[in-house]
């Protein structure tokens, strides 16, 4: 199915809701505490396009005081196949260090493009992760059911209709071998929602912007929920 960017006054809107995400983690910090406990199982974050491991603090930091071993990709600024090697060498690389110093498959947790690279490693590498978390990632569309399709080019040095990108995209869409769960808005400004999940994954709807999603209450919960095996 084919998707068109989210509407522009939605994408205008972007900045104040990031703002409001702020005040709202705040607010709801303290509720967000009482999700279920974690088991101690390794999760991977994966940043998002132009993000690198600081701006998963707050996730991180969350989901280790729950109680799992959250640690961060250690791959710089997410630039695409520039941070994760031309065929994902180094983001299946840390994958493997992830799950062998754990001692077990690795849970992935990705927000947008690194929501994407999580899939394709589940495929890559299925018995070293146990599960695949997406948040705001639109793994299930065309790159041009975005309004960020061209800052990534410019930032990756890939073209979207470049066969090799395309074949990637396909194979994160692909159904994976592991348990899946995609976390979207249908009021994203950035990415089109309806992009973000298929019927063969867990989909959960959530009521934020795309800017600061991983620091959303809405989708820290949805997350601890998942990883707690919350049902619905």
């Amino acid at each position: 199915m084919t998707h068109g960017p989210p509407a522009t006054r939605l994408l205008l809107a972007e900045p104040v809701r990031a703002l409001g995400t702020l005040a709202k983690l705040a607010r709801r910090w303290p509720e967000l505490q009482a999700a279920p406990r974690g088991d101690g199982r390794p999760l991977l974050l994966l940043p998002g396009l132009f993000n690198g491991d600081g701006a998963m603090f707050v996730m991180r930091r969350y989901l280790s005081a729950l109680g799992y071993r959250a640690v961060g990709w250690e791959l710089g600024r997410n630039f695409g196949p520039r941070a994760i090697g031309p065929q994902g060498e180094r983001l299946l690389a840390r994958v493997e260090t992830v799950a062998r110093e754990a001692g077990a498959p690795v849970t992935l947790i990705g927000v947008s493009l690194g929501g994407i690279m999580a899939r394709i490693a589940a495929h890559r590498q299925p018995g070293l992760v146990r599960e695949v978390v997406t948040v705001s990632a639109p793994f299930a569309g065309s790159p041009t059911a975005t309004n960020v399709w061209r800052v990534y080019q410019w930032l990756s040095g890939e073209r979207i209709d470049d066969p090799v990108v395309a074949a990637l995209l396909a194979e994160a869409a692909a159904p994976l071998p592991v348990p899946a769960s995609a976390i979207w808005s249908r009021s994203d400004g950035l990415v089109n929602g309806r992009a973000c999940h298929t019927p063969n994954c867990r989909a959960i709807e959530v009521e934020s912007g795309h800017l600061w999603v991983q620091m959303h209450p809405q989708v820290l919960r949805a997350i601890a929920e998942v990883l707690g095996g919350a049902p619905g």
